[in-house]
Protein backbone atom coordinates (compact mmCIF):
# COMPACT_ATOMS: atom_id res chain seq x y z
CA UNK A 1 0.00 0.00 0.00
CA UNK A 2 1.50 3.39 -1.33
CA UNK A 3 0.67 5.63 1.85
CA UNK A 4 2.04 8.55 -0.13
CA UNK A 5 -0.95 8.51 -2.15
CA UNK A 6 -3.38 7.28 0.13
CA UNK A 7 -4.11 10.83 1.50
CA UNK A 8 -4.17 11.69 5.36
CA UNK A 9 -4.51 8.91 7.85
CA UNK A 10 -8.00 9.40 9.48
CA UNK A 11 -8.49 10.32 13.06
CA UNK A 12 -9.62 7.14 14.83
CA UNK A 13 -9.73 8.96 18.41
CA UNK A 14 -12.55 8.43 20.85
CA UNK A 15 -14.36 11.12 19.48
CA UNK A 16 -14.42 9.89 16.09
CA UNK A 17 -16.97 7.13 16.86
CA UNK A 18 -16.03 3.44 16.85
CA UNK A 19 -12.55 2.90 15.84
CA UNK A 20 -13.18 -0.31 13.43
CA UNK A 21 -15.49 2.51 10.98
CA UNK A 22 -12.49 4.75 10.43
CA UNK A 23 -10.74 2.16 9.10
CA UNK A 24 -13.55 0.78 7.00
CA UNK A 25 -14.17 4.33 5.89
CA UNK A 26 -10.72 4.90 4.73
CA UNK A 27 -9.68 1.71 3.27
CA UNK A 28 -13.44 1.65 1.13
CA UNK A 29 -12.13 5.30 -0.15
CA UNK A 30 -8.73 3.56 -1.29
CA UNK A 31 -10.71 0.86 -2.97
CA UNK A 32 -13.06 3.22 -4.52
CA UNK A 33 -10.66 5.62 -5.85
CA UNK A 34 -8.24 2.44 -6.90
CA UNK A 35 -5.44 3.21 -4.90
CA UNK A 36 -6.15 -0.31 -3.61
CA UNK A 37 -6.61 -1.97 -6.95
CA UNK A 38 -9.02 -4.99 -7.95
CA UNK A 39 -7.52 -8.37 -7.22
CA UNK A 40 -4.47 -7.11 -4.50
CA UNK A 41 -4.00 -8.19 -0.97
CA UNK A 42 -4.78 -5.84 1.80
CA UNK A 43 -2.32 -4.75 3.73
CA UNK A 44 -1.20 -7.62 6.92
CA UNK A 45 -3.00 -7.10 9.94
CA UNK A 46 0.07 -5.57 12.09
CA UNK A 47 0.42 -3.42 9.47
CA UNK A 48 -2.87 -2.06 9.47
CA UNK A 49 -3.20 -1.94 13.33
CA UNK A 50 0.37 0.14 12.73
CA UNK A 51 -1.23 2.29 10.29
CA UNK A 52 -4.58 3.16 11.95
CA UNK A 53 -3.43 3.18 15.48
CA UNK A 54 -6.15 0.16 16.62
CA UNK A 55 -6.41 -3.53 17.74
CA UNK A 56 -6.34 -6.43 16.05
CA UNK A 57 -9.86 -6.67 17.12
CA UNK A 58 -10.71 -3.43 15.38
CA UNK A 59 -9.09 -4.66 12.34
CA UNK A 60 -10.74 -7.88 11.84
CA UNK A 61 -14.23 -5.65 12.60
CA UNK A 62 -13.13 -3.55 9.65
CA UNK A 63 -12.20 -6.00 7.51
CA UNK A 64 -15.74 -8.24 8.05
CA UNK A 65 -17.46 -4.57 7.09
CA UNK A 66 -15.55 -4.44 4.49
CA UNK A 67 -16.55 -8.19 2.93
CA UNK A 68 -19.92 -7.67 3.97
CA UNK A 69 -20.27 -4.49 1.54
CA UNK A 70 -18.52 -6.86 -0.95
CA UNK A 71 -15.29 -4.26 -1.09
CA UNK A 72 -12.77 -7.52 -0.55
CA UNK A 73 -13.38 -11.39 -0.28
CA UNK A 74 -12.33 -12.93 2.19
CA UNK A 75 -10.19 -16.77 3.21
CA UNK A 76 -9.36 -18.66 6.32
CA UNK A 77 -5.58 -18.42 6.30
CA UNK A 78 -5.10 -15.55 3.32
CA UNK A 79 -5.09 -12.05 3.28
CA UNK A 80 -8.24 -10.26 2.11
CA UNK A 81 -8.29 -9.74 -1.37
CA UNK A 82 -9.70 -6.21 -2.90
CA UNK A 83 -12.77 -6.84 -5.17
CA UNK A 84 -14.25 -3.70 -7.03
CA UNK A 85 -18.25 -3.73 -6.36
CA UNK A 86 -20.78 -4.38 -9.27
CA UNK A 87 -23.99 -4.64 -9.37
CA UNK A 88 -23.64 -8.70 -9.13
CA UNK A 89 -22.52 -8.22 -5.97
CA UNK A 90 -24.41 -5.26 -4.66
CA UNK A 91 -27.68 -7.49 -5.25
CA UNK A 92 -26.02 -10.95 -3.57
CA UNK A 93 -25.62 -8.66 -0.18
CA UNK A 94 -29.27 -7.65 -0.66
CA UNK A 95 -29.73 -11.64 -1.00
CA UNK A 96 -28.25 -12.49 2.08
CA UNK A 97 -30.22 -10.11 3.89
CA UNK A 98 -33.58 -11.20 2.66
CA UNK A 99 -32.92 -14.83 2.29
CA UNK A 100 -34.95 -15.30 5.75
CA UNK A 101 -38.11 -14.29 3.55
CA UNK A 102 -38.40 -17.34 1.72
CA UNK A 103 -38.93 -20.10 4.47
CA UNK A 104 -42.58 -18.49 5.03
CA UNK A 105 -45.28 -18.73 2.19
CA UNK A 106 -45.70 -14.66 2.72
CA UNK A 107 -42.50 -13.49 2.30
CA UNK A 108 -42.01 -16.00 -0.77
CA UNK A 109 -45.31 -14.87 -2.44
CA UNK A 110 -43.79 -10.93 -2.18
CA UNK A 111 -40.41 -11.77 -3.64
CA UNK A 112 -42.41 -13.46 -6.50
CA UNK A 113 -45.09 -10.67 -6.96
CA UNK A 114 -42.23 -8.36 -7.53
CA UNK A 115 -40.44 -11.25 -9.76
CA UNK A 116 -44.30 -11.14 -12.02
CA UNK A 117 -44.31 -6.94 -11.96
CA UNK A 118 -40.27 -6.91 -13.19
CA UNK A 119 -41.06 -9.69 -15.83
CA UNK A 120 -43.97 -8.27 -17.15
CA UNK A 121 -42.52 -5.02 -17.83
CA UNK A 122 -39.21 -6.95 -19.27
CA UNK A 123 -41.95 -9.03 -21.38
CA UNK A 124 -43.56 -5.49 -22.67
CA UNK A 125 -40.40 -4.31 -23.07
CA UNK A 126 -38.99 -7.03 -24.84
CA UNK A 127 -42.21 -6.65 -27.69
CA UNK A 128 -41.23 -3.53 -28.31
CA UNK A 129 -37.33 -3.00 -28.76
CA UNK A 130 -36.17 -6.64 -28.96
CA UNK A 131 -33.17 -6.43 -31.60
CA UNK A 132 -33.09 -9.61 -33.71
CA UNK A 133 -30.10 -10.72 -31.76
CA UNK A 134 -31.81 -10.78 -29.18
CA UNK A 135 -35.11 -12.72 -30.87
CA UNK A 136 -32.90 -15.36 -31.39
CA UNK A 137 -31.30 -15.63 -28.05
CA UNK A 138 -34.78 -16.42 -26.95
CA UNK A 139 -35.67 -18.55 -29.65
CA UNK A 140 -32.36 -20.77 -28.86
CA UNK A 141 -33.47 -20.64 -25.27
CA UNK A 142 -37.15 -21.56 -26.39
CA UNK A 143 -36.08 -24.71 -27.96
CA UNK A 144 -33.60 -25.62 -25.41
CA UNK A 145 -36.31 -25.48 -22.60
CA UNK A 146 -38.78 -27.94 -25.20
CA UNK A 147 -35.90 -30.34 -25.81
CA UNK A 148 -35.71 -30.49 -22.00
CA UNK A 149 -39.48 -31.56 -21.08
CA UNK A 150 -39.37 -34.57 -19.10
CA UNK A 151 -36.01 -34.37 -17.87
CA UNK A 152 -36.30 -32.11 -14.47
CA UNK A 153 -32.59 -31.12 -13.84
CA UNK A 154 -32.78 -29.45 -17.29
CA UNK A 155 -36.09 -28.16 -17.63
CA UNK A 156 -34.88 -26.12 -14.60
CA UNK A 157 -32.39 -25.05 -16.24
CA UNK A 158 -33.29 -23.97 -19.80
CA UNK A 159 -36.85 -22.76 -18.12
CA UNK A 160 -34.50 -19.81 -16.03
CA UNK A 161 -32.12 -19.85 -19.20
CA UNK A 162 -35.25 -18.38 -21.16
CA UNK A 163 -36.55 -16.15 -18.40
CA UNK A 164 -32.60 -14.46 -18.16
CA UNK A 165 -32.63 -13.66 -21.82
CA UNK A 166 -35.32 -11.71 -20.93
CA UNK A 167 -33.71 -9.92 -18.39
CA UNK A 168 -30.35 -9.10 -20.24
CA UNK A 169 -32.27 -7.96 -23.51
CA UNK A 170 -32.45 -4.19 -22.26
CA UNK A 171 -28.55 -4.05 -21.92
CA UNK A 172 -28.91 -2.75 -18.39
CA UNK A 173 -26.42 -4.59 -15.96
CA UNK A 174 -28.89 -4.15 -12.52
CA UNK A 175 -31.40 -6.86 -14.55
CA UNK A 176 -29.31 -9.78 -14.64
CA UNK A 177 -28.08 -9.22 -11.28
CA UNK A 178 -31.42 -9.43 -10.27
CA UNK A 179 -32.23 -12.76 -11.90
CA UNK A 180 -29.52 -14.31 -10.55
CA UNK A 181 -30.79 -13.24 -7.03
CA UNK A 182 -34.53 -14.10 -7.77
CA UNK A 183 -33.13 -18.17 -9.04
CA UNK A 184 -30.87 -18.11 -5.76
CA UNK A 185 -33.97 -17.40 -3.07
CA UNK A 186 -36.21 -19.32 -5.13
CA UNK A 187 -34.43 -22.47 -6.06
CA UNK A 188 -35.30 -24.46 -3.00
CA UNK A 189 -39.06 -24.40 -4.02
CA UNK A 190 -38.25 -24.98 -7.71
CA UNK A 191 -36.48 -28.13 -6.99
CA UNK A 192 -39.16 -29.35 -4.49
CA UNK A 193 -42.00 -29.02 -6.99
CA UNK A 194 -43.44 -32.09 -8.80
CA UNK A 195 -41.85 -32.51 -11.91
CA UNK A 196 -43.61 -34.18 -14.84
CA UNK A 197 -43.73 -34.05 -17.97
CA UNK A 198 -47.21 -32.28 -18.38
CA UNK A 199 -46.21 -29.66 -16.03
CA UNK A 200 -42.58 -29.12 -18.22
CA UNK A 201 -45.17 -29.11 -20.86
CA UNK A 202 -47.38 -26.26 -19.37
CA UNK A 203 -44.43 -23.94 -18.69
CA UNK A 204 -43.00 -24.50 -22.10
CA UNK A 205 -46.21 -23.23 -23.54
CA UNK A 206 -46.22 -20.21 -21.06
CA UNK A 207 -42.75 -19.65 -22.40
CA UNK A 208 -43.83 -20.16 -26.12
CA UNK A 209 -46.79 -17.84 -25.90
CA UNK A 210 -44.31 -14.89 -24.34
CA UNK A 211 -42.05 -15.77 -27.02
CA UNK A 212 -44.84 -15.63 -29.98
CA UNK A 213 -45.84 -12.11 -28.52
CA UNK A 214 -42.58 -10.64 -28.60
CA UNK A 215 -41.97 -11.95 -31.75
CA UNK A 216 -45.37 -10.08 -33.28
CA UNK A 217 -44.13 -7.01 -31.69
CA UNK A 218 -47.48 -7.05 -29.23
CA UNK A 219 -46.36 -5.43 -25.66
CA UNK A 220 -50.01 -5.64 -24.58
CA UNK A 221 -50.12 -9.83 -25.34
CA UNK A 222 -46.75 -10.04 -24.13
CA UNK A 223 -47.15 -8.62 -20.76
CA UNK A 224 -50.27 -10.44 -20.50
CA UNK A 225 -48.55 -14.03 -21.38
CA UNK A 226 -45.87 -13.58 -18.57
CA UNK A 227 -48.38 -12.64 -16.39
CA UNK A 228 -50.51 -15.84 -16.75
CA UNK A 229 -47.21 -17.73 -17.49
CA UNK A 230 -45.80 -16.63 -13.56
CA UNK A 231 -49.50 -16.87 -11.86
CA UNK A 232 -50.01 -20.58 -13.11
CA UNK A 233 -45.95 -21.23 -11.56
CA UNK A 234 -46.78 -19.51 -8.49
CA UNK A 235 -49.38 -22.22 -7.93
CA UNK A 236 -46.25 -24.92 -8.10
CA UNK A 237 -44.72 -22.80 -5.65
CA UNK A 238 -47.34 -22.60 -3.04
CA UNK A 239 -47.61 -26.23 -3.05
CA UNK A 240 -44.00 -26.81 -1.82
CA UNK A 241 -45.70 -25.81 1.98
CA UNK A 242 -47.10 -27.20 4.24
CA UNK A 243 -51.28 -27.35 3.47
CA UNK A 244 -52.75 -24.54 6.21
CA UNK A 245 -55.19 -26.17 8.70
Amino acid sequence: MDHSQAGPRPEVGDGAGRRSDAVVADLARLIQSGHLQEGARLPAERDLMQRYGVSRAAVREAILSLANRGLVETRLGYRPIVRKPDYGIAVDKVASLVGHLVVERDGVWNLFETRIFIETSLARWAAKHARRDDVEDLRAALEANREAIGDPMAFYETDAAFHAVLYRIPGNPIYPAIHKAYVEWLTQHWRSMKRQADVDQMNYGGHKAVFDAIVMRDPDNAEEAMRRHLVAAWEFVRSTFPTEE
